[in-house]
């Protein structure tokens, strides 16, 4: 599945209540690291939608003011690891992936032509 992901500087949950009420839609699976959303869900249009306070992580990841990236959900970290071995150079160097609250495997990285992705195991 690919989703698109949005980050904020700490007012995820503004955003959240905004989008609720103009989407006529309700944010679900709140995780949360150091009173941040870590990630939360929903759905705009029936479009899954994730949504974090993790904007500074990704410029300081990356060096990027990013705003949005993209994620593909994979069912099994075997799967994550061989689509990311097409997609890795030397040069895009991943946040290392790991397991997070809501991830068996996760992680992020730049592909050669800029697109910041973020690959992840659904565990949910």
């Amino acid at each position: 599945m690919l989703i698109p992901h949005l980050h904020f500087n700490g007012d995820c949950a503004d955003a959240i209540a905004l989008y609720e009420k103009a989407f006529s839609t309700k944010a679900r699976d709140y995780d949360y690291i150091d009173n941040k959303i870590a990630h939360a869900g929903m759905n705009i249009h029936g479009q899954p939608v994730w949504l974090n306070d993790a904007k500074e992580h990704i410029k300081n990841g990356f060096g990027i003011n990013c705003s949005a990236h993209l994620v593909v959900t994979f069912d099994t970290p075997e799967e994550l690891l061989a689509c990311y071995e097409y997609l890795t150079t030397d040069e895009n160097s991943p946040v290392p992936f790991r397991e997070t609250p809501y991830s068996k495997l996760a992680g992020n990285f730049l592909d050669k032509y800029g697109v910041l992705w973020g690959f992840m195991v659904d565990s949910r």
